[in-house]
């Protein structure tokens, strides 16, 4: 059975004080990562304090990094750095990312391959606009992220990343896919690394939603047959809501 992951994505939120708080109150109240992984994504310059603070149950993820080990890139931030700090996930390819920064699957792809150099989980985003929805490509779309993002990946580090359904039409609208919706979608990702890859991975690999996850529908979005776990944006930023979605996790 694949295990849960919950990942909260802090986007351009909290301050270091504010971020150290979270940590230190959710450390002592989260389930054993036995059960299910427990993760926060944070602005990078506070990373470093939080990995030195984080508990047993809890990792720190980054929300982007560059594909070249070092460079003029302004701004950016490298995987040797995020490996240095112990950063344990990163997500990449968030549609944030895509729209606001014109990130391509290529360059999402060279990422996803940077972070398995430098032992980093790769967090994956795809996910639809609601005109693809609307037409009826939603699964042809998709595919085609899925397929040009894990160009190149063995088995291996495929059934180690997590991809992230998150349809654009959801992502901090307060509209949320119904359960079944985002089941279906995720069912339809697992079809395509199964046609890529094998049984075996397409069954191992973890596949969370996101999109307006909270404490009131969690649970009934866990209860679907594909569905491994949440990336989860504006909720992720309570502290009791943060812990209630995760105990939601636990199996």
């Amino acid at each position: 059975m694949r295990k849960p992951i919950i990942a909260g994505n802090w986007k351009m939120f909290k301050t270091r004080d504010e971020a150290l708080q979270f940590v230190y109150n959710v450390n002592l109240k989260l389930p054993s990562n036995d059960f299910v992984d427990s993760v926060i994504c944070a602005q990078s310059p506070i990373l470093r304090d939080l990995v030195r603070r984080q508990g047993d149950s809890l990792r720190i993820g980054a929300q982007n990094m560059h594909y070249a080990d070092n460079g003029a890139f302004t701004g950016e931030i490298s995987a040797p750095l995020l490996e240095n700090i112990g950063v344990e996930y990163v997500i990449i390819g968030h549609s944030e990312r895509r729209a606001y920064f014109n990130e391509t699957d290529e360059a999402i792809n060279k990422k996803i391959h940077q972070a398995f150099r430098y032992g980093l989980k790769p967090i994956l985003c795809v996910g639809e606009s609601l005109e693809t929805r609307q037409s009826n490509q939603t699964d042809e779309f998709v595919k085609n992220q899925v397929v040009l993002d894990l160009k190149g990946l063995g088995t291996e580090q495929v059934k180690t990343l997590v991809i992230a359904y998150e349809p654009i039409w959801a992502i901090g609208t307060g509209l949320t896919a119904t359960s079944t919706q985002a089941n279906d979608a995720i069912k339809a990702i697992r079809n395509v690394v199964r046609d890529l890859y094998d049984e075996e991975t397409a069954e191992e690999l973890r596949i969370q939603y996101g999109g307006s996850v909270k404490p009131g529908n969690i649970k009934e979005l866990l209860g679907m047959s594909d569905i491994d776990g949440a990336l989860i944006g504006g909720a992720s930023l309570e502290v009791e809501a943060f812990i209630q979605m995760v105990n939601a996790a636990v199996k």
